[in-house]
């Protein structure tokens, strides 16, 4: 059954490519402040360096979700030559560092994972097959989006973007990044107008952008991965 019928507006908040002292939890602070909840998609990298882990512990104990958005950011994983090799290093090598805050494992709690798309492009580059299997396997909640407003380009009117997407969709997942570009600074604002527009902010993610859920395939993945075909 479909999760997505309802008269109202639905929106998901997520941050990505976080945690960053100094933007993080300017972020976390306003979320408080509005009562919203969001889910943060965080790279390997970032929740290493000082005061990354200790943001997203904050995260978690304010309600908010955390997921694995790849190790570095810098390797799409349907173009690596070696699809195994970049599984490994991608996925694997920071697996057990968020698994750890989410209170996940292979076999109980909640693992989502957000492919790295070079600037949001959703194409054959997101997936390789052996990353496809590699989340089936090891049960992952893949969560794509369908509003990027660009905030790294668009620092000061993304929050009129996102909007002008959020009004004509039943259900939007937006990406916003918790990172030190000046952009956040307009989060207040963005959240102003959501309440402007009436819409329910809430934690789930639609089923249209769920492509695969706690390990089972939901619907084709061929536009995403060369040589996988699953509806």
């Amino acid at each position: 059954m479909s999760n997505e019928g309802t008269s109202r507006r639905r929106v998901t908040l997520t941050f990505d490519n976080g945690p960053y002292p100094g933007v993080t939890d300017v972020v976390l602070d306003v979320l408080a402040a509005h009562r919203v909840t969001a889910a943060f998609f965080v790279v390997g990298e970032q929740l290493r360096q000082p005061g990354g882990r200790e943001l997203a512990q904050r995260a978690v104990a304010e309600g908010h979700r955390i997921g694995h958005h790849t190790a570095t950011h810098t390797l799409q994983l349907g173009a690596a030559e070696d699809a195994d090799a970049a599984v490994a290093a991608e996925i694997v090598a920071v697996e057990h560092d968020i698994d750890t805050l989410a209170g996940a494992s292979e076999t109980e709690g909640e693992r989502l994972f957000r492919p790295y798309a070079a600037g949001g492009v959703l194409d054959s580059r997101v997936f390789s097959s052996a990353a496809v299997r590699y989340l089936q396997d090891h049960r992952y909640t893949c969560v794509l989006w369908n509003v990027l407003p660009r905030d790294w380009e668009y620092l000061t009117d993304w929050p009129d973007r996102a909007l002008a997407e959020i009004a004509r969709n039943d259900w939007s997942v937006v990406i916003v990044h918790d990172m030190p570009t000046g952009a956040m600074a307009k989060l207040p604002a963005f959240l102003e107008g959501l309440d402007a527009l009436g819409v329910d902010v809430v934690a789930d993610f639609p089923d249209s952008c769920v492509p695969i859920k706690q390990g089972q395939l939901k619907h084709s993945l061929s536009h995403l991965t060369n040589g996988v075909d699953v509806a």
